[in-house]
């Protein structure tokens, strides 16, 4: 074998067996052949790993590229397909001399039998692992980074991702930083998270130039590419690696599904913190809906239907659009009654809590402490006992009684439990205007009034959840998390301590205005009511859900042994009118239809989900998001804050400490500021540990 065949100009690659120059090397090539800025190189093929003297070979020709150092990368014969681009699975060495360029060389032919290599080899077909190495003249970056040509996690092929960091890209690629990100859609350039120092690495420009060299080679290629580029200190864009993007989710809009504004963590949202399975989605949460509108219906004889959508497997709400002909509806079928409830629960709560609790309010507490609550207990304690011996067409009927029930039970939780909300708002704007000194929003704020409230501390249940779609387990189904707890009595006595102190100190400094004096107790007294009030109704809220669970399972189970299924589980992947024909009889497998689905509900998952689409209607106004600004308070947001949705009002400082679920309950530490995409009963275990202040 001559010294052609051992090295490979990078020019001519293009065109040489990619079995000698590997995938890399062959597709930069290419595209050096076709005039793309390519720094120059050489390929050391795959054969000269057996051919003594192919040193002198290869630093013959590098001293060719006229170049002081060099980069010596891995070029795999099965490295960058459409469907296997092993990424960081092999070895780079940057800014390597020419005496150590035989070195580098062999360290990367060894690569080739890593066992991180083989493991992968072997998911994607196996056979014997080729390697030729790629050795260029090395660029002395400003920035550097990569381009992915569609969204990498919502799959949107309009848009360019780009992560760029200062110097070299290696830190970047090889995840020891994260860097800072645009966003390229056509000739719109977005920073979505700039540098933790906040130093600007490029230019909207240089994005911009970036995007349309990653965007021409996935039109020559016709498909997305993952590109890495740099930008030397001359300013001249070079062109690093290209690759197909593998495991791209499918793009996904987040259109809204009509006109007004659709709210994600909005009335039921609050209990879905993620895309909802297949059986919830067609079966219980149409019942809950229903039950919802029953409860409306029954204490304000009307029913005012709230729109609620699927997007992208996500639940969103949205708020009712007034119309002529629908206040005309509830005028005329709720006459006087409806007029009056809605008015105080939704308008005059927020301007008079303790008017609105004499009104309305009240009573709706009552007939839902003295009716619904006595005939859901009753319901569910029947049904666990039935549901142990019940046909598949009983345990339907069950969660059908059940999940009614459930509905009306939210109907008076949002109703009454969510008037708390909007009396906070009322309570902070008043400390805020009148008593600013005594309870600062950096210690807490009007919150401090609200601690230590007898029957408003978390307390755990057997029936909390994780999510209301009856897939998840509930609070008893979960391991223990070793999570170290405070002595719940004396963290409670500590607080109550905390509050009478406030209290005394609101008393005293409004004690030469008695007007002023009286409107705090009037809030202060009507707040601490309705916040009991509403940790009582969150907390059995879900009483029904271990007899749901154990319904639906149980159906399963009829449909595992009728052939339908092959784990009783897979039944929360099925519809609604699926499960009903199979357990009805009527014959036919699920298997492929269930296997699909948890596919795509997983890819589901993984979405990022915006809070808000649409836009609010008008005259009515995004009224949930004035009351959030109003209990966060007003302030400029700067760039690569994280905003969320708050659950008071007030401010805390603190660690961040970001929680998935109940496998990172035992890293959170007291003090630490809770950040995550949505909390629920079944976390209560962690939330004694929030910070007093």
């Amino acid at each position: 074998m001559d010294a052609s065949e051992i090295v490979i100009m990078l020019s001519a690659a293009g065109t040489a067996d990619r079995a000698l120059v590997g995938g890399k090397a062959g597709v930069l090539g290419e595209l050096a052949a076709a005039g793309f800025s390519v720094p120059p190189g050489l390929v050391v093929t795959a054969a000269a790993v057996d051919i003594d003297g192919w040193e002198a070979s290869v630093e013959a020709a590098a001293r060719s590229l006229g170049a002081a150092r060099f980069a010596v990368r891995s070029s795999g014969a099965a490295e960058d397909l459409p469907d296997a681009s092993y990424a960081g699975l092999y070895e780079t060495y940057l800014n390597v001399s020419e005496d150590g360029l035989a070195a580098a060389v062999r360290r990367c032919f060894s690569a080739a039998a890593a066992e991180r290599v083989s493991a992968y080899h072997e998911r994607h077909g196996g056979g014997p692992v080729a390697m030729a190495v790629l050795v260029q003249a090395m660029v002395d970056p400003v920035a550097a980074g990569v381009a992915f040509t569609a969204h990498p996690v919502f799959g949107d092929r309009d848009q360019t991702v780009i992560t760029a960091v200062p110097g070299l890209g290696d830190p970047l690629v090889s995840g020891e930083s994260v860097g800072a990100e645009w966003t390229v859609t056509g000739r719109d350039v977005r920073t979505s998270r700039p540098m933790p120092a906040g130093e600007r690495v490029l230019t909207a420009g240089q994005a911009q130039q970036v995007a349309e060299l990653a965007r021409t080679i996935a039109d020559r290629y016709e498909r997305p590419q993952d590109i890495e580029w740099a930008i030397d200190r001359d300013g001249r864009l070079w062109l690093l690696q290209a690759r197909p993007m593998t495991a791209i989710p499918e793009p996904v809009s987040w259109t809204a599904p009509g006109p007004g504004l659709w709210m994600r963590n909005f009335r039921l949202g609050e209990w879905l913190p993620e895309a909802v399975t297949p059986l919830f989605g067609t079966w219980l949460l149409p019942v809950l809906e229903a039950g919802y509108l029953d409860g409306m219906h029954d204490s304000v004889g009307v029913r005012v239907p709230f729109r609620y959508a699927l997007v992208n497997g996500w639940y969103y709400n949205a708020t009712p659009i007034p119309s002529p002909k629908l206040l005309a509806r509830v005028l005329w079928q709720g006459r006087r009654r409806a007029v009056k409830i809605l008015y105080n629960a939704l308008i005059r709560v927020n301007r008079d809590p303790a008017a609105a609790d004499r009104a309305v309010l009240s009573d709706l507490d009552r007939r839902w402490r003295e009716t619904h609550l006595p005939v859901y207990r009753g319901l569910v304690a029947d049904a666990r006992i039935e549901a142990v011996t019940a046909t598949a067409d009983r345990l339907a009927q069950l969660i059908d009684q059940l999940g009614r029930e459930a509905g009306i039970y939210l109907w008076y939780l949002a109703i009454v439990g969510g008037s708390a909300w909007k009396m906070e708002a009322s309570l902070t704007r008043f400390c805020r205007r009148h008593l600013a000194d005594i309870l600062p929003d950096e210690q807490g704020g009007a919150q401090v009034l609200l601690r230590g409230l007898p029957g408003a501390q978390p307390v755990s249940t057997a029936h909390a959840v994780q999510s209301v779609d009856w897939y998840h387990p509930i609070a008893t189904e979960l391991p223990t998390a070793e999570v170290t707890l405070p002595d719940a009595t004396a963290r409670l006595t500590r607080l109550a301590a905390q509050r009478a102190t406030a209290e005394q100190a609101c008393r005293a400094a409004l004690a030469g205005r008695p007007r002023l004096l009286t409107q705090f107790e009037q809030l202060r007294q009507v707040n601490q009511r309705y916040a009991v009030i509403r940790e009582e109704q969150a907390r059995d809220f879900t009483l029904a859900w271990p007899v749901l669970r154990a319904c639906a399972r149980q159906i399963g189970e009829h449909l595992v042994t009728a052939g339908a299924l092959d784990q009783a589980d897979d039944v929360f992947f099925c519809t609604h009118d699926e499960v009903l024909a199979r357990a009805a009889g009527r014959a036919g497998a699920l298997d492929a239809a269930v296997r699909e689905r948890r596919e795509r509900w997983q890819r589901q998952c993984s979405l990022s989900a915006p809070l808000a689409l649409g836009r609010p209607a008008r005259l009515v106004g995004d009224v949930i998001d004035r009351a959030v600004q109003e209990a966060r308070g007003r302030g400029e947001v700067g760039e690569g804050v994280i905003m969320g949705h708050p659950a008071s009002a007030g401010r805390a400082t603190g660690p961040v400490r970001i929680v998935h679920g109940s496998q990172d309950f035992a890293a959170f530490r007291d003090g630490d500021v809770l950040v995550a995409k949505a909390t629920a009963p079944a976390w209560t275990p962690l939330l004694p540990e929030l910070p007093p202040s």
